[in-house]
């Protein structure tokens, strides 16, 4: 087998595709212009396919690049996950308190949770396991955790619950995909009939998504993705609309990354609850923490 291309090449393939152009993609990167054209030119050889075409209104890919950028987003998106299960795994080697997140609220609310439990009890170590919400219970049933905190909307049974935050997915898409210039509200059915990029089941965004589209004809997914990043990097490279945490498309939609497109006749507010084992209450490091992310 042939080395495999470079993380930062593909990084920088993917931002050729969402961004229109090589400089922009460069200054996205942190290099130069030449510096990134080399880049480019190299992962063309080592892949032996056309990659990028370049007009004098910008770059953009070529079909293969297209397939390319979209597989490419997949394995960014997997090496984020491994440096997040690697970092997880340091913690909990030394940890007093475990905790288990779905990723969603890992991502955007856990940090802020455990900065202020650090500042109260700077001596408890915390390990955090990042895995969606179906494996988020089943660890706290199995006592592998004391806490874990899950976006799906129901909570299984074995488990007591506090809401701790509301969420609302949205639907986003890539700013040259029709939906971004639509002059008409999208309506759910339209939306269930859609292939969309959505996460895999078992997890809190799914399982939301596919409550909300009960009773009406739903179409295969396009990609099942295991990550929010995964989800968002095939949705910039254009394969499909995608449904995902308002937390989690935030940024891309504020720079033009993503669109969010409006929707109407669906419910995709959902609520985020921390869970702990029934018949058995939270005491120290676990019950401050409960306590902190509980506060308005």
């Amino acid at each position: 087998m042939s080395a495999l291309p470079d993380l930062d090449s593909l990084k920088l393939l993917v931002d050729v595709g969402v961004l229109g152009s090589l400089g922009q993609a460069a200054k996205a990167a942190g290099i130069a212009q030449p510096s990134a054209s080399k880049r480019v030119a190299h992962l063309e050889r080592r892949l032996g396919l056309p990659l990028v075409e370049r007009t004098p209104r910008g770059s953009t890919l070529t079909a293969e690049g297209r397939m390319v950028a979209g597989w490419a987003t997949q394995v960014l998106a997997a090496a984020e996950e491994l440096m997040r299960a690697v970092q997880a795994v340091r913690q909990a080697e030394a940890a007093h308190l475990r905790v288990a997140s779905s990723m969603t609220v890992a991502e955007y609310l856990v940090p802020r949770w455990l900065g202020e439990l650090q500042n109260r009890k700077p001596d408890v170590p915390v390990g955090l396991d990042v895995v969606n919400s179906a494996d988020v219970a089943a660890r706290v049933l199995a006592e592998d955790v004391e806490l874990g905190f899950v976006e799906g909307p129901s909570v299984p049974e074995g488990l007591d619950s506090r809401v701790v935050g509301t969420d609302r997915l949205v639907v986003v898409v890539a700013p040259g995909h029709p939906w971004a210039r639509r002059r008409t509200v999208l309506r759910g059915a339209e939306l269930a009939a859609t292939p969309l990029v959505v996460r895999e089941p078992g997890s809190g965004t799914r399982e939301t998504l596919d409550l909300a589209f009960k009773g009406l004809h739903q179409a295969s997914p396009r990609l099942e993705l295991g990550s929010n990043a995964a989800v968002k990097g095939a949705a910039q490279a254009g394969a499909a609309p995608a449904v995902l945490s308002g937390y989690a498309v935030e940024a891309d939609v504020a720079t033009g990354r993503l669109v969010e497109v409006p929707l109407a006749g669906v419910n995709l507010v959902r609520s985020l609850r921390a869970v702990w084992r029934r018949g058995r209450p939270l005491a120290g490091p676990a019950a401050i923490l409960l306590a902190v992310a509980s506060r308005p």
